[in-house]
This record gives C-alpha cells, structure tokens and sequence, in this order.
C-alpha cells in the first residue's frame, strides 16, 4: 500500500465516512487471562466511544512507510493447505460473526504475544464500496465496481491512570482521583487483506508498530506467517557496511557525497508520487557503480548483499539516506552540513596532516556568537 491508499481507508474511520460493520475485543490480563469479551454492530455503539474507537484504528494505520508501517506478503508456503492465510480469510469472510473463530484468534494473540501488563484486543470488520475516479482523480460516489471487505486489528496497553487530586463538582472538594483502567493507543496492529491499486489484496497486508524498533515477531511470524523484514536502522547499518566493505580504502569523502547525492536525486525525482522508493540487489549494484565503484570493487557485492540484506529483500531509499542532514564525524568533532551544499567541504593535507577544509563567508557563529577573521587569518594563503 502507498500513502494515498493508505490515507483512502483511514478516511472511512470518520462518523461520516463510516465504513466499520462490527467490532470484537478482548480484554487480557498480565497473567494472560481473559477477563473481558465484546461483540457488537459498531453503530450501535454511543458516539462518544465511537470516536474513541476512530482514534484507535486511524493510529493502527499512522506511521511512515517502511518504519512502522510495513507492507508484508505471504510466503507461499501459508497460502497452501492450513496456512495463516487461510485463517485470516476465514476470519474476514466470517464478518466476526464465528465466535469459535474470533476465540481462536484471541487466543493465538495470547499465546504468542509478550506484553507484561493489561492489554486490550480490539478486532473490526468493515466493508468499503469502492468508488470509482475519474481520470483527474474525482471520485463518483455513485459509480462502485468492488467493495473491499477488510479486518482491522489493535493491540492496546491498558494501564492504571496516575494518582492524584482532582475537584468533584458534586461536593465541591479537592479529593483523591478514582484511578481507572485506560486504553492506550495501539501498540501493534494490522489491517487485512491489503488494499493495494484502490483493490482487495489478499496476497499482502499493511503491519503497524509504534516503535519502529521493537517489531512484535511472534505476531509477524506465528499469526500472520510473515517474515519480519529488516527494520529502518538496521537497513541503514547494512548498507553503511556494504560501501565500506565494498569500497574498502577507495572509501572517500567524495564516495560517500556522490552516493548521498544520488540517493537524494531518487527521492526527489519521486517526490511527487505516492509510492516508495524501493532498492533490490540490482538497484543497490547500480547505485554503488554509477557513484564510483568499479568492477573490482563490485566483485564480492552480490555476497556481501545476501548476507547482510538478504538475497531477496529490498531496501527503502528513505531508510538508507537523509535528505535533512551530512555529517561528518571524528572522535573529537562532527560537523553537520546542508545536504544541498555539501561542495562547501573537502579532506586536504596540510602540513602533513588529513584535514576537513570548509569553505566559509563572513556569516560565521561561534556558540550563537558572530566572529570576525583574525589577524592571522586574513590574506594566509596555505599552499595544498
């Protein structure tokens, strides 16, 4: 999924655009026992927890792309016999209506998910008439062709709200606060089948975690069947160890711009679409080619490639660069540079010494604090 059908779904979790049929939940204790189930037609539900509810599931689906929202498909091997795939299509087309089924579900979570307090499940079924567009992008509200039949899943920590005095209005007093059992906003979560190309993908779905460095495995693996991809920092720290083991001694201050250019000149050249910039192997070969490396260099690649990647996956543009920031870093001092202007800096010997050589003009502060050359600075020509 992309950002603008990712953004599409997240627009029918609104009282108008309503697309939400039934909804399930379980409550779960920090000894894994459950203590509460529901069941009900979503619009039965007060207003009040509806839009409590929107919250929770528009957040399931927040995030960047590639960090913490992920887009997974299913090997072939759970798409055969009794895969996870079939479980969830059994799950979806149920409707929630199979209380055996939904059972199953909460308690595969529960076997398989580490959380070490209260948590909520809230599982949801919904039903989307997907509207036609018109060549400029219009919708036709009444022109629908498919309906996208999907479920969404939460996770949400419950904790006890902190302690302290509040004002009863009733007694006119300062008193001691109840303490309640809150639901938090999701921790884990996914929506199935995908809707990629405006269309049901059951092949695929879309996984949400909070913390992009703490995915849920379990899940990933156990309950949906998918192998968990490699997270945004480690993308980063692999391909960081691709160019320096490629590359090797030839690693320059100027390798490393011209890598850092092109990455940029691929983000912006797709800036205006809203699908990912996404490398494979053969991406990443030519990236590292078309920055300076040569046939030697590229000769161990596609090993490096398959044992820090992964012979199959791919790595997303955005994960890998940052078009907000250079940095040059020693032991004793870094430098952060406009990605835009990094032709301002360079690697000398001067006097026998590597040095980081900065071309600057006279808008120059020191700790907030403007200077001014120096005696010894003007006119000092150092020979290079």
């Amino acid at each position: 999924m992309n950002k603008k059908e990712i953004s599409e779904i997240k627009k029918l979790f609104t009282k108008e655009r309503c697309a939400v049929n039934r909804i399930c939940g379980c409550y779960v204790d920090a000894d894994k026992d459950k203590k509460l189930t529901l069941k009900e037609a979503f619009l039965s539900l007060p207003e009040e927890e509806m839009f409590k509810y929107f919250d929770i599931f528009r957040k399931t689906m927040s995030g960047t792309l590639g960090k913490n929202l992920l887009n997974m498909s299913f090997p072939l091997e759970q798409e055969m016999g009794e895969g996870t795939q079939k479980f969830l299509l059994q799950l979806r087309d149920s409707e929630l209506q199979d209380e055996e089924l939904v059972d199953a579900f909460y308690d595969k979570i529960i076997e398989t998910y580490y959380h070490p307090e209260n948590y909520f499940i809230i599982l949801i079924h919904g039903s989307y008439d997907i509207p036609q567009r018109t060549s400029d992008g219009l919708e036709m509200d009444d022109a629908s062709d498919y309906v996208y039949n999907f479920i969404l899943c939460s996770i949400c920590p419950v904790k006890l709200s902190k302690a302290g005095l509040c004002y009863n209005a009733q007694t006119n007093h300062i008193e001691d606060r109840i303490r309640d059992w809150i639901v938090e906003m999701p921790e884990q979560g996914f929506l199935f089948p995908a809707f990629n190309d405006r269309n049901t993908d059951i092949h695929s779905l879309l996984y949400y975690s909070k913390n992009q460095k703490e995915f849920c495995t379990e899940i990933m693996e156990d309950i949906l069947g998918c192998t968990q991809p490699l997270p945004a920092d480690a993308q980063k720290e692999s391909f960081d160890t691709i160019i320096a083991d490629t590359f090797g001694t030839d690693c320059s201050l100027e390798t490393i711009r011209t890598i850092h250019d092109n990455l940029n000149e691929m983000l912006e050249e797709a800036a205006d679409s809203p699908d990912p910039v996404v490398l494979d192997k053969a991406d990443v070969k030519s990236l590292l080619y078309h920055s300076g490396a040569s046939e030697e260099n590229l000769e161990h690649f596609e090993e490096q490639y398959d044992t820090f990647v992964g012979e199959k996956a791919t790595v997303m543009a955005s994960n890998i660069t940052n078009t907000r920031k250079f940095e040059i870093k020693t032991p004793d001092v870094t430098v952060n540079v406009n990605p835009d202007r990094t032709d301002l800096v360079d690697t000398r010997i001067i006097n026998g010494k590597r040095c980081l050589v900065i071309e600057i003009n006279d808008q120059v502060e020191v700790n907030g604090i403007h200077i001014y050359p120096g005696e010894d600075e003007e006119n000092t020509e150092i020979p290079f």
